[in-house]
């Protein structure tokens, strides 16, 4: 007898990851995604796992919370690591992409597995059959009402803002530098500013136009990823302790370190493209061009992508889905990815694996299964589950997330080595329990 087709909705990374998990278990798997068909306001291809905010996976220092994540995302065969290092470019310590290159090997990988069927169009309604939905912070609206009338008034949302992306070329080379903090990672540039350049700047921030909404006041921003005006409006000296510090960094026209700096991240191979780093913003396009070009050594920047924000959705997880992200009701329909409240592209990826391997469980007859708390997955589900539901907002991989040592360590660099050790020996013994419920076993 033939397995039933499961259904994934999105075609995003948690989307991807599931179907891909599915179907390597033998599950038929039938993958819904709207674009080209339909766009987003953030998408500018019809690519699957097109990342849209950042080119950047976060650190791969296993003694750093996302470090800890891709390694159990590795345990668990995680294809987004695969594409990653197919299509990675120099970032220092950090797992950076080309996301042309990695869009298409994403899109490669799951259009070349046997077992799945792809379906550019929109799916509006809830499937009847056993599916992970994972479409992600902006789901289409006929589709967010359906799930508005399964999940009740319990559906939250905030703004998420993304940050320009300038030419190589036009970047003044005897004024940006080279440099990774503390002489580690040089594979950022650094605009350096006088103390006189960063008030200007800062004024200049906090008067220029931005883009107005019936609700910017109402809806909340996610913490982690700040316009740089909102920064600005918490503070001088705000962005000066965030995304514009100098720490460790020297300027080799001066031999000092700068007062303030803006950073700049390669987003492609042949350093064509670069990211302007936590500057998220809702500022107008000219106000953009006026304010960027203000940055020391962007005077004549060419602008390939303005900064912009967008409204996200994502689902009250502790108000109204069950401990492993499905409808109480419904074990077999399980939300994935940031629609869950994970922030982050690792964070989701890593839900949509889970969601993969805890629907063919539950088709299996089996329990669905969480990692123990003291990894960094399970961390985290143990945050979306057990928060508090009048106050719940979206995360990140943190280690605050784990559980704390036995014994305090003082030395930061040991305790999170200490941490990561102890999620490590804890994934593994949990990923050989389960291990032995499916016949082929694992990937590894």
């Amino acid at each position: 007898m033939a397995e039933p087709i499961v259904t994934v909705v999105g075609g995003g990374l948690a989307g991807c990851e599931a179907a891909l998990h599915l179907a390597r278990r033998g599950r038929p798997v039938r993958l819904y995604e709207m674009r080209p068909e339909r766009h987003t306001p953030a998408h500018q291809t019809g690519d699957l796992a097109e990342l849209v905010c950042t080119n950047s996976l976060k650190s791969e220092d296993p003694s750093t919370a996302h470090g800890q994540l891709k390694r159990e995302m590795a345990a668990l065969g995680s294809v987004l690591l695969e594409a990653a290092n197919e299509s990675r470019v120099p970032a220092g310590a950090a797992l950076a992409v080309d996301r042309s290159l990695f869009a298409r090997a994403m899109t490669r990988a799951v259009e070349s597995e046997p077992g799945i069927e792809v379906v550019r169009e929109e799916m509006a309604a809830i499937p009847e059959v056993p599916a992970v939905i994972a479409t992600g912070p902006l789901t289409s609206d006929g589709l967010s009402r359906a799930i508005q009338e399964v999940v009740g008034e319990e559906a939250l949302a905030f703004y998420d803002a993304i940050a320009p992306i300038v030419e190589g070329d036009s970047l003044d080379q005897d004024v940006v530098f080279a440099q990774g903090r503390w002489d580690q990672d040089p594979d950022y540039l650094n605009c350096p500013f006088t103390r006189e350049e960063y008030e200007v700047f800062v004024d200049a921030v906090a008067h220029a136009e931005v883009h107005e909404g019936p609700d910017w006041d109402n809806v909340p921003y996610f913490e982690g990823c700040l316009p740089i005006e909102e920064m600005v409006a918490r503070g001088r000296e705000t962005l000066r302790f965030g995304p514009m510090k100098p720490i460790g960094l020297t300027d080799p026209r001066t031999g000092k370190r700068p007062y303030a700096v803006a950073q700049l991240r390669r987003e492609d191979r042949a350093g064509q493209m670069w990211n302007l780093v936590g500057f998220q913003t809702r500022m107008r396009i000219g106000a953009q061009r006026r304010v960027i070009s203000m940055v020391p050594g962007l005077e004549n920047a060419e602008f390939l992508r303005f900064g912009a924000i967008h409204r996200n959705s994502y689902l009250n997880f502790p108000g109204r889905l069950s401990a492993h992200g499905s409808l109480p009701e419904r074990p077999d329909l399980i939300f994935a990815g940031q629609l869950t409240g994970v922030e982050g592209y690792t964070e989701s990826a890593a839900s949509g694996i889970l969601s993969g391997l805890n629907l063919d469980r539950l088709l299996r007859g089996q329990d669905p299964v969480i990692p123990p708390p003291d990894t960094m997955l399970g961390g985290l589900y143990r945050y979306l589950g057990e928060s508090d539901a009048r106050h719940f907002q979206p995360m990140n991989s943190n280690w605050g997330l784990v559980d704390p040592l036995p014994e305090r360590v003082r030395d930061k660099r040991r305790k999170r080595e200490l941490l990561a050790a102890r999620a490590q020996d804890s994934f593994t013994e949990w990923l050989t329990g389960i291990d032995a419920a499916y016949p082929s076993g694992v990937p590894s």
